[in-house]
């Protein structure tokens, strides 16, 4: 039998499919935990900026929604940090707290 090597198999009936593996969480917890940090941009703006949320990533955007809220203040999710518009690390802290969550202020 010749096999032509641009051919390749589009349909069968035979043979066994392979069970799909369970998969992992997306984002797992970090064993630093929860830190807060205070970041100046260039154009003079403060950003508070949360890092280590531990959870899958829709249960993290659900976590930042809910600190968004408790801040009365904007800011959003990349990466997994958290990006909230002015200092508010107490009540970030405060609403961690209220969750049962640890955290620690990073930097200076």
């Amino acid at each position: 039998m010749i096999r032509d090597r641009n051919a390749r198999l589009v349909f069968s009936t035979g043979g066994e499919v392979a069970p799909a593996e369970p998969e992992s969480p997306a984002t797992p917890v970090r064993a630093e935990g929860i830190r807060l940090r205070l970041e100046r941009r260039a154009s003079g703006r403060v950003v508070t900026l949360v890092t280590g949320l531990p959870g899958t990533p829709g249960s993290v955007a659900e976590l930042a929604k809910g600190l968004k809220v408790a801040c009365g203040t904007g800011g959003t999710l990349k990466d997994g940090v958290l990006e909230l518009q002015g200092d508010h690390r107490q009540k970030v802290e405060a609403a961690l707290a209220a969750r049962g969550l640890r955290s620690k202020r990073a930097g200076g």
